[in-house]
């Protein structure tokens, strides 16, 4: 049986998007932007983003995984799914719900550096610090927390929570 312990409510989770759009808003002002996401974690963050930016954008996906039905990543990255914009001589920003090992972020990182973007930077919803294995340059961040398995606002475990809409710490309960 599984506890869901309340992390961050959805009017917190509501502030700290708008603070990060207001960031990202200033840094690339006068610049258009290639917005990344990846699925499916992302897609929910993503929406609420894009909504309070005030630039030229295109959204993409790409699709990636790790983790499988499971709570420990597996170490073995997926492509699931390409971009399908060019990146060439673009500003792109990936954005991620969750920064965890470091494993899927540098993979995609060094993926998307290849088409030679103008700029790459990296956004997470919620930066993990716990189990990092890989240090990974992360330009913007939601929320740091060391431990713990986090549901809810599009994070998932095997699929089930995505709904929430507020952040919980999932516990398993025997």
């Amino acid at each position: 049986m599984e506890k869901l312990n309340l992390l961050y409510s959805r009017s917190q989770i509501a502030h700290r998007v708008r603070q990060l759009a207001e960031a990202i808003n200033r840094d690339y002002q006068g610049r258009e932007l290639v917005l990344l996401g990846v699925m499916k974690g992302s897609f929910v963050f993503v929406a609420d983003l894009i909504r309070l930016l005030d630039l030229p954008l295109a959204v993409d996906f790409r699709g990636l995984s790790n983790y499988g039905a499971g709570q420990q990543s597996s170490g073995r990255i997926v492509l699931t799914r390409e971009p399908t914009i060019a990146l060439q001589d673009r500003d792109v920003l990936l954005v991620d719900d969750i920064a965890d090992t470091g494993l899927t972020a540098a993979f995609a990182l060094d993926y998307l550096r290849r088409p030679k973007p103008h700029s790459l930077k990296f956004c997470v919803l919620m930066d993990r610090t716990e189990r990092r294995q890989i240090e990974i340059p992360i330009d913007y961040w939601g929320f740091r927390f060391k431990k713990g398995f986090v549901v809810g606002y599009g994070l998932d475990h095997a699929e089930r929570f995505r709904n929430l809409p507020d952040i919980h710490c999932l516990e398993n309960r025997d």
